[in-house]
């Protein structure tokens, strides 16, 4: 058996509970862990697909955000408030969750580039993805990011 499984919602198909987890990871590590008081609930959630990466006793370990065309960026599809327990991190969950959603948004959303905001300090991460650096930094709650774009394939 697969040490982890996903699930795939709109909002809309979200249960309260899973709602309630998924709010309490990206919290945990978004404004806990890093230290960056920020609005989450940034009216996006409503608009897109969530990702939602459970271990073999059901615990949510780690998730993604899908948005469309339109919401983040005019001419792309976007991935974001990528994140994993702190436990897991360097065990290879980051690399299946990213996999997990370009996979989808390429289903949901054929033919569309995706643009992502990156962690600076990921940029090799993503790049081992196919996405691009497109030299455009940028400090968000204090932190470096650059925007990545992975082309249509």
């Amino acid at each position: 058996m697969m040490p982890y499984y996903s699930k795939l919602y709109t909002f809309n198909e979200l249960t309260i509970y899973e709602l309630y987890k998924i709010m309490q990871l990206r919290q945990e590590v978004f404004v806990v862990e890093q230290n960056c008081p920020y609005l989450d609930a940034d009216g996006k959630d409503l608009q897109g697909h969530h990702l939602l990466i459970y271990d073999q006793s059901d615990q949510l370990v780690a998730y993604a955000r899908l948005l469309p065309v339109g919401v983040s960026y005019a001419n792309h599809s976007s991935i974001g408030r990528v994140v994993n327990t702190s436990y897991l991190r360097g065990t290879g969950i980051g690399k299946l969750l990213m996999q997990e959603a370009i996979s989808n948004i390429k289903q949901l959303y054929p033919d569309t580039p995706i643009k992502i905001g990156a962690q600076a300090y990921l940029k090799g991460f993503y790049e081992s993805l196919g996405f691009t650096d497109l030299n455009q930094s940028y400090l968000e709650d204090g932190i470096p990011h650059l925007k990545m774009v992975m082309e249509e394939r």
